[in-house]
């Protein structure tokens, strides 16, 4: 568990790996981002991508998944106003293993002095530590005050 109180600018945070597979990228796909270039691998090999890539959507919601489990678990998470400078830089591909690399950018209590209020930045790396995705959270704590 990530004590988020303690958590200072400029602290990492390894939050894991997860490897990603051409069903689960054609699967996620067709529910929410329907393109051939994710959908449709004979469609894909013919793109400019010449093979099916996830959908930035799906890869998002990897990042999601890792920190959810491995970060955020057990704390006193409650909510988050919004992501800012999302950006999806390479493309993920069926086989890549993903790392979730977390960056404390500021953590300071609310002026009502009821959330601790932490903005990260979170970024993935595929298994050749090429970035394809780097985002900046805020995320929202309940604030319990020290003894």
């Amino acid at each position: 568990m990530t004590d988020i109180p303690a958590l200072r600018a400029g602290d990492v945070i390894d939050a894991g790996s997860y490897r990603v597979d051409e069903r689960e990228i054609v699967e996620f796909a067709s529910h929410y981002d329907p393109q051939p270039f994710h959908t449709d691998p004979q469609a894909a090999a013919h793109s400019q991508w010449k093979g099916i890539i996830a959908s930035g959507w799906h890869t998002c919601g990897i990042a999601m998944k890792l920190a959810a489990r491995n970060v955020l678990a057990g704390t006193r998470s409650i909510a988050s106003p919004g992501i800012d400078e999302l950006r999806w830089s390479a493309p993920v591909r069926p086989g890549d293993e993903l790392r979730l690399t977390i960056t404390v950018l500021n953590n300071q209590v609310s002026s009502s002095g009821a959330y601790d209020v932490l903005r990260w930045r979170w970024e993935l790396h595929n298994q050749d530590g090429v970035r394809v995705l780097s985002l900046i959270v805020t995320s929202l704590f309940n604030h319990v005050a020290a003894t």
